[in-house]
This record gives C-alpha cells, structure tokens and sequence, in this order.
C-alpha cells in the first residue's frame, strides 16, 4: 500500500473529513479567495475542544478523540483547498484595500444537522498572501479570549460566532501588547459565513459590479432562500440585514459588551458577531467606555456601537448600489433605530426579569436603571444580578422592600434615583397577578448570569496558564458559563 492509499484509508473513518462539506464558496470561482497552505507547526497540544457543537455536526462527542481534532485542525491532513477570502474595510473611518485572510482561511463549508450551512475558519494558521509582512499566527491567550467570548456571549442569547477548537502549536511569538515572547495557537471558528460588508467593498473598489451581484445572489441563496425569486429579493436582502444587525447591536449593547474594532470588515453580511480582538464587558455603565487601547478617540466606544453598525451598513450602500437602489436602501435604513430600540428595550425589560412589559411605567424604569447605572457607577453586572438574588413576592406588598438585602451601596445623589426606581418597580409588579411572581424570578435567572467576562476574571485565568501552564481555572471558567442558563 503506498503513502496515498494510506492516507486516503485513515480519512475514511475520520469524523471531521468525512462531514458533508459543501464547496459553496469555492464554486463561485477565484475571483473572491487564493488557495493558500496551513502552516507546519512544531507542536500540536488541544487546548480547547467544544463538545456542545459536535452533535449539530452528526458528530458523537465520545467518538471523537483529541487526536481528531489535531489531525484535522491542527495539522491540516486531508482537506483541500484551503481558502484565504479577500475582502477590504474601512478601519477607523479610513478605506483600506490592504486587508484580506492574513492569519486563517476558510478551512471548510458544512451542512449542519440543523439544515443550516457553516464555515469553519482558521485563525493563526499561517502566512497568506495578505499577511503584509506579518507572521500569520495568533497568541494563545488572544485564541483563549476568543473561546470565552463566543461561548459567554452565546449563553446571553447572542447571535454570534462559537469556537470549535483551540490547539496549542509551539511557536514563540513578539507582540507589542503581550509580554513576550508568549506562545502560539490555531483557533477554529464555527459561524454562518465570513462573507463580509468589506467582501462587498474590495469589488467595488476593483470596478466589478458583475463579481458583486455573482456574490450577493450567492449570499440570498445560501443564507437568505427564504428572499430567493421575489421580484424585489435585492431590496429585502438589504432591509433585513439593517434589521439583523440593528438587533445584533441590539443584544451587545444589553448585554454591557464592547466589541472594540467595528470596521466594515469585521461585519457579517449575515449579521452575527464574530472576529472578537480587544472586546471587553462594561464593568459599569460609562457610555465612553472603549475596550480598545489603540482607540485614542473612542469611535468604538460602548454608546458609539449601535451608530457605528448604522453607518457601516450606510457604506455597504456604496458597493450594491449597482444593484439595488439608493432611495429604497436610503427607506430601509431609516427604520435601523426603531429595530434597535425595540430589541434593546425588550433585552432591558427581561434584564428586569419581564418577558413582556406594555405598561405606562415601563419606559420610566428603563429610564431610571439607566439613569441610575451611570450616576451610581455600580456594577452593571451586578446590579442586575442582584435583583435576581434579592427578588422576593414582598417587593409586591411594600416598596421600601425592593432590592431589601442586595449588596448595592448607592452614592447620595444616586439614593433618591434608586428610591423612584424601587417605587416604580412595586407599581409594575402590582400590574402582574401573584402567581407570576415566580416566572419574574426565573426571568431574572435566566437573564442575569453569575459569571460575567470581565477583564480581571480573564486575566485570573490567563495568568495560571501563563506562569504554570495550568488549565483548570480555564475549564471550570468556560463549564460554568456554558451551564449558566
């Protein structure tokens, strides 16, 4: 038996090389990627395998091995091509044709048990053709960061990205924002697809309105069919994805989260959130807070997201107009703010532990949380998850009972704001029956997790795997997230 039968037998039962991959984006032709090849890397530790993803891939947990997924995703046996997708993106208001897959690539497209089709993106695999001189890897706790984003933002109910896999591959690598040397990883990413606003701008740029309508009917096929046919599917395609990224913003901005670097070509044309760099969560609620070090003018601070993710969806306008028109795409944006505001309020409202909440004072406690998150500077974590703790049927009989016992010390300015939220708040319960007392306490579990990302956690983590190599802090960090429900 020669080297290639060998290797064609040991891909035949392999779990990860025998999915159901699709060449969908290969099969649009090389005007959108190069094929590219994986790094060889010197080690190859699994560091990060996610169980939860494997039965939406057919896949059995206890029948994949940790050598499965370091065969596959660490050492790139038996797939090919290998995708490096070429995009542009305006990086802090500026126009940059200088980007593309510089680190990763797109190691595969799976149809999912869900019926739904997937990519598998790499990310610290190696040098491509847009590396620009960089060394196409990734640090190990930049691709531990990444798997707690996406796996604690994933529990919060939003849309997003999840990491498959995260193997450890023996390079030391010099960065300017991590002691160094520090070590290297591959990180995989599962997502809907890594199409992006900027995938749309490198076409214009190039003068090739041809490429991009081949993109878009591409992009409604796969991931808009439901539009497929209709004589205005363009037009549809571009109001729902303003509604999918309003909500998506939405659902950050809820949740007390900063993605850090909105550039167009970190958007997804199918609206979720993916690529996580410096994130960070609120610790409190500063509308100027800016997650990034390198963001010397906050665009991209905490307040500035939901107008930020309006524009960039106003730039993609630029590249389709040569197949939808401005007017009916120009009518589409302006209903951005009412989808934000709507998701944003109901997000708020379950926060405060109502699935649904119609009554005149609901604006009113919105306004006073708010109101009395930023004056107090409390935690904004903590505050919500202290009314889950402390939430008693009593704060029904008698306002001075609300938030009786929680761990919240308000300054003085602040007291008289908490005392007109907890008056508001016993007015509302009041407009619920007794018995729905218990379905508010649950509400309230439900949308306030224990455990919040907050960057002293993820250092308290980072720094056992960095002074001992020790991973259990680590694991028993991401069991408890992904158990929080």
């Amino acid at each position: 038996m020669n080297l290639a039968e060998t290797s064609h037998n040991e891909n035949s039962d392999h779990p990860f090389l025998t999915l159901n991959y699709e060449p969908a984006l290969e099969s649009l032709g090389n005007d959108y990627h190069d094929e590219v090849i994986a790094a060889d890397f010197p080690q190859h530790i699994l560091r990060w395998r996610n169980d939860a993803l494997l039965p939406r891939l057919g896949l059995d947990p206890q029948a994949v091995t940790d050598e499965d997924f370091i065969t596959a995703f660490g050492k790139f046996h038996g797939r090919k091509p290998l995708l490096a997708l070429r995009y542009h993106g305006y990086q802090f208001g500026t126009y940059n044709p200088n980007l593309g897959d510089g680190r990763g690539f797109l190691y595969g497209q799976v149809r999912a048990t869900d019926g739904e089709l997937y990519d598998f993106g790499t990310k610290g695999s190696g040098k491509t053709p847009y590396s620009r001189g960089g060394d196409g890897m990734l640090t190990l706790k930049g691709g531990m960061r990444e798997v707690l984003a996406a796996e604690a933002l994933h529990q919060l109910g939003v849309r997003t990205s999840r990491c498959l896999t995260m193997i450890e591959t023996g390079l030391s690598l010099w960065r300017g924002d991590e002691p160094s040397p520090t070590r290297s990883c591959v990180m995989v990413r599962m997502n809907s697809s890594h199409i992006r606003f900027g995938t749309f701008e490198r076409l214009h740029y190039l003068q090739r309105p041809d490429l991009s309508k081949k993109l878009l009917d591409h992009v409604i096929e796969y991931y808009y069919p439901h539009l497929m046919g209709k004589e205005n599917q363009y037009v549809l395609f571009y109001a729902e994805l303003v509604k999918r990224v309003a909500e998506l913003v939405a659902q950050w901005m809820a949740a007390g989260f900063c993605h850090a670097v909105l550039n167009t070509d970190n958007m997804s044309i199918t609206g979720e959130s993916f690529d996580y760099g410096p994130y960070a969560f609120i610790p409190t609620y500063d509308p100027y807070f800016t997650a990034a070090y390198f963001d010397y003018y906050r665009r991209y601070c905490y307040s500035h997201q939901p107008s930020i993710c309006q524009l960039n969806l106003e730039l993609l306008q630029e590249p389709l107009k040569a197949i939808i028109d401005k007017g009916e795409m120009d009518s589409a944006l302006t209903k951005f703010n009412g989808y934000y505001q709507a998701e944003y309020r109901r997000l708020m409202w379950k926060k405060l532990g109502f699935e649904k909440l119609d009554f005149p004072e609901a604006n009113q406690l919105l306004d006073l949380t708010i109101e009395f998150l930023q004056e107090s500077q409390i935690g904004y974590h903590l505050f919500f998850s202290e009314i889950a703790r402390t939430f008693s049927t009593k704060w029904r009989e008698d306002s001075t009972l609300v938030l009786n016992g929680a761990d919240i010390m308000p300054t003085s300015g602040a007291s008289n704001i908490l005392n007109n939220w907890c008056v508001i708040y016993h007015q509302i319960l009041n407009n619920f029956a007794p018995e729905q007392m218990a379905v508010i306490a649950q509400t309230l579990i439900k949308s306030n997790p224990q455990t919040v990302l907050l960057r002293p956690i993820i250092e308290s983590v980072w720094e056992p795997i960095a002074q001992e190599d020790n991973w259990q802090p680590f694991n028993d960090l991401v069991k408890k997230i992904q158990s929080q429900k």
